[in-house]
């Protein structure tokens, strides 16, 4: 079984890419975040016509995720228990979709970019994180053998080597201590991080913003990871990052990151 993340960054600007994805590596499950489109525009006919159901929420243009699988979609909820909510007037927004598929409960998540340290965003974020940290943990306690997947953006990088020049964000979301020991809670409840298992390699990114040659120079970070529950962790095989996703026109900034799970 081969389940891949991506933020697409908008799914309608980038259905073609989406469909070579799924055709050119095989996969049998995307799960996707920046999906960008309410739910009435969500571009479904090119999924099911290569064989995909897909499952969505997206409230507006902004934030929305999904998944696509051609192993089945059951179970599909939307949102988490006690997912915090934001703004004025508060909802809770479309960063949180999960599904069964072939017997693995996908979890495709877009975690807060928290903005500035001072904003309430980061608050936001970090509140997103504790609530995501209780519902993993209480899905574990409920069935520790099951097989579970939190995988996204996480829009936080554990470590230094996961930038390109830590001085850069001195002051900055992403790098704070808080968020990464934010991050690292989700272990506490017994979730591995599995793409570190396989690719440990520093300075290896899977996000270039757009501006200032970010992609060429390689001035990139890595906020795009695979939560496993031990039972999944247990089963995967292989992890790859697609680098070259985001050559060519009409890249997203972040690229796919692949997860190989054994029957």
């Amino acid at each position: 079984m081969r389940i891949a993340t991506w933020n697409i960054n908008s799914v309608r600007s980038r259905i073609d890419r989406a469909i070579d994805l799924l055709d050119r590596e095989n996969l049998d499950v995307l799960a996707l975040q920046e999906t960008k489109v309410k739910d009435a525009a969500f571009p479904l006919e090119p999924f099911r016509e290569a064989g995909y159901e897909v499952a969505f929420t997206g409230l507006n243009q902004w934030n929305g995720v999904a998944i696509v699988s051609r192993v089945g979609l059951d179970d599909i909820t939307v949102g988490f228990p006690g997912q915090p909510t934001f703004g004025d007037p508060a909802v809770v927004e479309s960063r949180a979709i999960g599904a069964t598929c072939d017997g693995v409960q996908v979890w495709s998540l877009y975690i807060p970019n928290g903005r500035e340290v001072d904003h309430p965003h980061y608050t936001y974020k970090l509140a997103w994180f504790e609530a995501l940290r209780d519902a993993a943990a209480s899905w574990l306690a409920r069935e520790a053998d099951s097989k579970i997947a939190l995988v996204g953006d996480w829009n936080v990088a554990p470590l230094d080597t996961d930038v390109w020049d830590p001085a850069f964000f001195e002051g900055k979301t992403h790098l704070t201590p808080a968020e990464r020991e934010a991050f690292a809670a989700l272990e506490q409840t017994g979730f591995v991080e599995v793409s570190r298992r396989f690719i440990p390699d520093e300075h290896t990114y899977t996000y270039w913003d757009y501006q200032q040659l970010r992609f060429p120079r390689n001035e990139g970070m890595r906020i795009d990871f695979a939560y496993a529950s031990p039972a999944l962790a247990d089963a995967t095989t292989g992890v790859t990052i697609l680098r070259n996703e985001r050559k060519g026109k009409g890249a997203s900034d972040h690229v796919p990151v692949i997860l190989d799970i054994a029957d």
